[in-house]
């Protein structure tokens, strides 16, 4: 770490495109594995993916675990500490939303839908969604 910041802690972790982008398919898109990361529109490049998702699990935000009924293959979960990124995304796609003018409508409108009507309370549910698929408590 450059410095004892808070925003400084923020970006050596999130100061890449990709890293919130994973963390944004996790919680959005329900992606769950490294097939469906790679899936996504932006084109994330194997080598990055890998690392990132690497960096996100050192950091506690991810965990990783064998699937059950396939020993070789990964599922990818957000552990507490990643599920309390929502409010941040969430206040991101906001102001994204509002000074992006090459976004479409359609795809604000996708994040934001539950948000333009009672921001708490989909962020509540957002979280409670994650929470009972990612760490099943």
């Amino acid at each position: 770490m450059r410095s004892d910041c808070p925003l400084n802690y923020a970006l050596e972790i999130f100061g890449d495109k990709w890293t919130l982008l994973i963390i944004r398919d996790l919680v959005f898109f329900n992606k769950r594995y490294y097939q469906e990361f790679l899936s996504s529109e932006e084109k994330i490049s194997t080598n990055i993916l890998a690392d990132r998702l690497a960096n996100l699990e050192k950091n506690g935000f991810v965990k990783r675990e064998k699937v059950a009924y396939h020993k070789q293959k990964i599922i990818y979960s957000l552990t507490e500490k990643g599920i309390d990124l929502v409010p941040l995304i969430i206040e991101i796609a906001i102001w994204s939303a509002k000074y992006g003018e090459d976004i479409p409508e359609y795809k604000k409108d996708f994040i934001l839908h539950d948000v333009k009507k009672d921001k708490i309370t989909a962020i509540k549910n957002l979280k409670e969604n994650l929470y009972s698929a990612h760490i099943k408590i």
